[in-house]
């Protein structure tokens, strides 16, 4: 039985190109190489002696670079392709990095933050339109899968060698190691992955792009997804202080529990997509179903006082997550052929972008002026809300696949 187990797990992970993996590679070492993200508050308050309230304004200027370089990036992606517009970023970033442990003023972190930010995300739209030059069309989404999942080991190593890192080297050592690894990563995508191993000159080429702003269904989806990603992110932001506040949980605990996340994604993930890939669903009726268990961990958190129902919220939401986010980047892949590319990824990662500048601020507001308790059931109304555009996205999606009648 467990052999079998095992030998579908493995299949779940055939068929996919070299390029697909070496793309992997390169993004979990860049991934685990941004090893100072998590530790940026720490690092502001305790080594720079910044108050909270500045603290909030610095991070502010993260979510913005984060929005402008995901912008610049597709406009680059569009201009000169997406393999130099990754090698730019992280070679660009690799040296950023290094000089961000310099300033010490305000106003100097401000920019410095912002400007590492911009060249980082710069390289977010391009590595989608890469995963659509690079991978078979029928595997569209389990390259999107394997990317997540080098994302996701990335960040789970990078603050594990990060502690270690400020433990023996202090803050400075962090920026260097940050540096020397986006350097390696883009060494290793110059040597190893190479352009002409594309296949998407296989490709109908479209002659006549359309532009993204005037794509209506897909503005609807991007406004369903920024949604989704204020709700997702409450996970990472105000949960953990519910889960303190409320029901006593240590820091050990915490960890534990949104560790619990990571270990089921890099178990499940995979097999769970390649399933639902032999379903006759659509990917927009994939992520209406992840964004349904995502608002139904809200649901459950809500209910009881039970300690088990934050196990079964963070279950929800993990299952929810692993089929919203590759079925919606694979719509996203897929209609972003109708005009430029760069310039479709770039919004979609512009959504997340625009959660983060706005999810935990919000989230934190709603707890103090009104409680857990109503802020959870505002999650579960944004929820529903980003399904019932998500719906109306199938109406236009079905209208527009149906021939007009000829009189």
């Amino acid at each position: 039985m467990f052999q079998k187990i095992y030998r579908s797990y493995i299949d779940s992970f055939s068929d996919l190109r070299r390029e697909v993996w070496l793309l992997a590679l390169i993004t979990f070492i860049n991934r685990a190489g941004t090893m100072v993200i998590p530790f940026l508050s720490l690092y502001l308050t305790k080594s720079r002696g910044f108050s909270l309230e500045e603290v909030g304004w610095i991070l502010t200027f993260f979510g913005l670079g984060s929005v402008t370089g995901s912008w610049l990036g597709g406009k680059l992606v569009d201009a000169i392709g997406h393999y130099k517009t990754m090698a730019g970023s992280l070679l660009i970033s690799s040296v950023l990095f290094v000089l961000l442990q310099f300033p010490s003023s305000f106003w100097g972190i401000c920019t410095g933050i912002f400007l590492v930010m911009m060249a980082a995300d710069v390289f977010r739209p391009a590595v989608f339109v890469a995963i659509s030059a690079y991978s078979k069309p029928q595997n569209r989404t389990r390259s999107v899968t394997l990317i997540r999942l080098a994302i996701n080991l990335g960040f789970s190593a990078g603050p594990a060698l990060g502690g270690i890192i400020i433990a023996s080297a202090g803050y400075s050592g962090l920026f260097w190691v940050d540096g020397i690894t986006c350097l390696f990563a883009g060494i290793l995508l110059l040597k190893l992955l190479h352009p002409k191993k594309s296949i998407a000159n296989i490709r109908e080429i479209n002659l006549n792009p359309q532009g993204v702003l005037k794509d209506y269904p897909y503005l609807i989806f991007i406004i369903a997804m920024v949604l989704f990603g204020f709700i997702f992110l409450q996970y990472f932001s105000t949960m953990p202080l519910f889960y303190a506040q409320k029901h006593g949980l240590s820091e050990l605990e915490i960890g534990l529990l949104l560790g619990m996340n990571g270990f089921l994604i890099f178990l499940l993930e995979m097999p769970l997509i390649k399933y639902l890939e032999t379903k006759k669903a659509t990917a927009i009726h994939h992520v209406i179903m992840g964004t349904v268990l995502v608002g139904l961990s809200f649901v459950a958190v809500n209910v009881s006082g039970w300690i088990g129902v934050l196990i079964i919220g963070m279950i929800f939401l993990t299952i929810g997550e692993m089929i919203a986010f590759p079925f919606s980047n694979t719509f996203a892949l897929t209609r972003a052929d109708r005009g430029k590319q760069g310039s479709y990824m770039a919004l979609y990662s512009i959504a997340f972008s625009m959660s983060h500048i706005f999810g935990h601020n919000s989230g934190m507001h709603l707890i103090s002026e009104y409680g857990y308790v109503i802020t959870w059931d505002v999650m579960m109304v944004l929820a529903v809300l980003a399904c019932a555009l998500l719906v109306y996205l199938l109406y236009l999606l079905k209208k527009e696949a149906t021939p007009p009648l000829k009189l």
